[in-house]
């Protein structure tokens, strides 16, 4: 099937939806349990120290800080889901911004969770999975649940803008 601009306009807006999701659900999870969750600056920081030829840190934390991080941090963090929802829309099935379906959304939510563990926490010193970080299984478990809700925010944003964007 060749994908119409509708596509790629609703592509964008179920990435940029699915990443609303995950900053809602840390918001829930700082405000009702306490759930400290990523912080974008330090992305930032990531990002900006890669221009000096820095890619992994030991410590992210103990990096020294950038201008700009913030705003370079959060951009960054809804430009992966944007890119994220483009990717989707491009290798999932066919139809389904016409017809979204639960199951490759939640499918494909899930399998980015290999992108924290296996590029970002070990580039910020964390190790493979967070194997390095103070509380692992807990840091895995938290990585796992925002991915499953990226997952679940395609699927609820795909469910929306469906008939908006294809009636």
């Amino acid at each position: 099937m060749t994908r119409l601009p509708s596509h790629v306009l609703g592509a964008v807006l179920i990435g940029l939806g699915a990443t609303l999701a995950i900053d809602l659900w840390a918001l829930l999870l700082r405000r009702g349990f306490g759930v400290v969750s990523l912080n974008y600056c330090l992305l930032g920081r990531w990002l900006l120290h890669m221009p000096e030829g820095t890619l992994a840190h030991s410590s992210i934390t103990a990096a020294p800080p950038k201008t700009h991080e913030c705003p370079v941090g959060w951009s960054a963090h809804y430009l992966i889901g944007v890119s994220l929802g483009l990717v989707f829309v491009r290798i999932g099935p066919a139809e389904w911004l016409e017809r979204p379906t639960f199951l490759p959304a939640l499918v494909f939510g899930v399998v980015t969770v290999a992108m924290p563990w296996l590029v970002m926490q070990p580039a910020f010193g964390l190790g493979i999975a967070a194997s390095r970080a103070p509380k692992p299984g807990q840091a895995r478990l938290k990585s796992l649940m925002t991915h499953t809700v990226f997952g679940i925010g395609l699927y609820l944003w795909g469910l929306l803008l469906s008939p908006l964007l294809f009636r």
